[in-house]
Order: C-alpha cells, then sequence, then structure tokens
C-alpha cells in the first residue's frame, strides 16, 4: 500500500491527536493541523512530531484554524504546494458543549457551529476542487453517537453533529460520479477532554430560572471526570483505527461507520440499518439510485 496524504483537523488532542500518529505508524504522509501552533500548542507540536519520530515516522504540523476560512485556505494551499495533492481530509476539529440548552445564546452557538459545522464546510469547500481535478479522494466526518440520538443538555453539541451528518450524506451522494468518498464516523463515549473544556452557557438569568435542572449539567461533568480516574476506561484508540482503515479501503467505504466503547450498544447502528433503506428508496424514487 503506498501512502497517502491525509489532513486532520483538530489534532492537538484526543481523536485527532491518535489518529494522526496511527495514520503516521501506517506510512502515511499526514498533515497535523491545529490552532496556535508557535504558542498554545507548541508544546504538543513538538509532542506528536517527537512520537511520530521515535517509532521512525515523519509527521507534519500545520497552522489552521477550522473558525477562520482565510486559515483554512492558506493551509489547504501550503499542503497542495508541498505535497502536489491530498488524498483524503479528516474533519475531526469541534467542541463539546453540555449545559441548560435555552441558556446558550446565539452568539454562544453560532462560535460552537463555527468549528463544529462551518470548520468543516471550509475544509471540505477547500480541499474538493482539487480533489475533482484528480478524480479521487475522500472526506471523512467524526460526529458522534449524538449525531443520532439525542442526549439531554447536549442539545447544541447535538445540533451541530445533526448538520455535519446532512451535509457529509448530501456530498456523499453528489460526490459519487467524481470518484470521492464523503463518509461518517460515529464515535460512542470514549475519554476526552471534550467535556471538561465544555463551553458554558451566557445567559445567566435563564440558569437561575432552571433551579435545581441547572446542576445536572456540571453533575454530569463530574461524572466524567471521575470515570477519567477508573483503571477500566474504554480506548479512544478503536476510534483512531477505523479512521485509518477507511483512509485505507480499496472499496467504497461504508457511509456510517459506527465505533463504541467493547460490550457498548446505544442502539446507533440498529438506527443506521433502519434508516438506511427508507433513504435509498427515496434516491430510487427520485431517479438517483447510481448515487447510492
Amino acid at each position: 500500500m503506498s501512502g497517502k496524504v491525509v489532513v486532520v483537523t483538530g489534532a492537538s488532542s484526543g481523536l485527532g491527536k491518535l489518529t494522526v500518529l496511527e495514520l503516521a505508524r501506517r506510512g502515511h504522509t499526514v498533515v497535523a493541523t491545529m490552532r496556535d501552533v508557535e504558542g498554545r500548542n507548541s508544546g504538543v507540536k513538538r509532542e506528536i512530531i517527537q512520537a511520530a519520530k521515535a517509532e521512525g515516522h515523519v509527521l507534519q504540523v500545520l497552522e489552521m484554524d477550522v473558525a477562520d476560512e482565510v486559515s483554512v485556505n492558506s493551509a489547504i494551499d501550503h499542503v497542495i504546494t508541498q505535497h502536489g495533492k491530498i488524498d483524503a481530509l479528516i474533519n475531526n476539529a469541534g467542541t463539546m458543549p453540555v449545559g441548560i440548552t435555552e441558556a446558550y445564546t446565539v452568539a454562544d452557538i453560532e462560535r460552537q457551529f463555527a468549528v463544529n459545522f462551518f470548520g468543516a464546510v471550509r475544509a471540505d469547500r477547500a480541499v474538493l476542487p482539487h480533489m475533482r481535478a484528480a478524480g479521487s479522494g475522500l472526506l471523512v466526518h467524526v460526529t458522534s453517537l449524538m449525531g443520532r440520538v439525542i442526549f439531554p443538555f447536549f442539545g447544541v453539541y447535538s445540533a451541530s453533529k445533526f448538520a455535519l451528518e446532512a451535509l457529509a450524506e448530501a456530498y456523499r451522494y453528489e460526490l459519487s460520479s467524481f470518484g470521492i468518498d464523503s463518509v461518517i464516523v460515529e464515535p460512542g463515549p470514549f475519554p476526552s477532554n471534550l467535556l471538561p473544556s465544555s463551553p458554558e452557557p451566557s445567559d445567566e438569568g435563564v440558569l437561575a430560572s432552571y433551579g435545581e435542572v441547572a446542576a445536572i449539567p456540571d453533575q454530569i461533568k463530574d461524572s466524567s471526570s471521575q470515570a477519567h480516574d477508573s483503571p477500566n476506561l474504554p480506548r479512544p484508540q478503536l476510534v483512531a483505527d477505523a479512521i485509518a482503515r477507511l483512509v485505507e479501503a480499496t472499496e467504497r467505504r461504508p457511509l456510517r461507520t459506527v465505533v463504541m466503547p467493547e460490550g457498548m450498544d446505544l442502539g446507533v447502528e440498529r438506527l443506521n440499518e433502519a434508516v438506511t433503506p427508507i433513504q435509498n428508496d427515496l434516491l430510487g424514487a427520485l431517479g438517483m439510485s447510481s448515487m447510492i
């Protein structure tokens, strides 16, 4: 297998960090992107470059703020100039608000969508002209089980992931004739730094009006922090492995890949299986079965 040029967003921690190291380990040319690579994330930059180097691999770290279109376009142009192509884009960057949904103001939600949804829109649009010209490519959109089912107090997060699922699936059909795959990875509840760094809602008046209910999101975060101390944490490496397999696939990939901790079933696979024939029947009724 020849290595591919792969760009990963949100590579400074969590699933993104594991994914870039796994792809480098497998011999791909990996461009790990993140914000503030010469400042706040300079230590992370050194860490992942050295980790790859220790295993005999090369990994490049590049500045990219997915909430800034100029930053995204500049980074993608740099990769194209340096490597001549981009075989795969992994849209991983994201934040996870947990709180009283009503207490998130419009400005709060716009900031969150700027990363979780519009970040992928910007990155996809930057790479797609190059992929269409090449007649091949892969877009991987990392969503969540909460892009398919709803947990209370995660409404803003779920809204962004539901939106990303819709974007990815529309691309799936529209790009099929160009030899480009658009796929979705739906991770389950793996440990990460997303919950501890959850953006807080800004509307204090609404929070006060919810009384005891307003304390539940903090209880969720506390429970998550305590779970991190457990010796039997689910392995988020499973998600990085699943993404790597999608990058390396030679056949057309499945639209959705669910990755759950071992032994856990929250029904997302069954939901996907139930919805798929309905969606396929719809495309057939529209005369678009060839796009499936």
